[in-house]
């Protein structure tokens, strides 16, 4: 089951994508602007596949231009308690290594 759960969320920018989105919800530009480094096409890819997976919702309003949200599930918000420990952890772990 481990591996499993760490391929959902796995790799360098889910962990951050589902971070950004603790706090609420958030719009594609709003993301690939607060998310430093990552590409356009990145982006796209990891939000559909956390869709694909449950982890996010999308939701598309009828505007135009088409405005886009996205919000974590309620299997999203369940991994807040992970989030919170890894975050402490990396507080405690990595800034005492630099």
């Amino acid at each position: 089951m481990i591996l499993e759960s760490i391929s959902i969320i796995s790799g360098k920018w889910k962990p951050v994508i589902i971070w950004m989105l603790l706090s609420g919800p958030r719009r594609f530009g709003e993301l690939h602007k607060a998310i430093q480094g990552i590409a356009l096409k990145v982006l796209s890819r990891h939000l559909k596949e956390l869709e694909a997976d449950g982890i996010i919702s999308r939701k598309v309003y009828a505007e135009v231009p088409p405005k886009v949200e996205y919000t974590l599930t309620e299997k999203g918000m369940s991994l807040n308690d992970v989030m919170q420990l890894l975050a402490e952890w990396g507080r405690k772990n990595i800034k005492a290594s630099l």
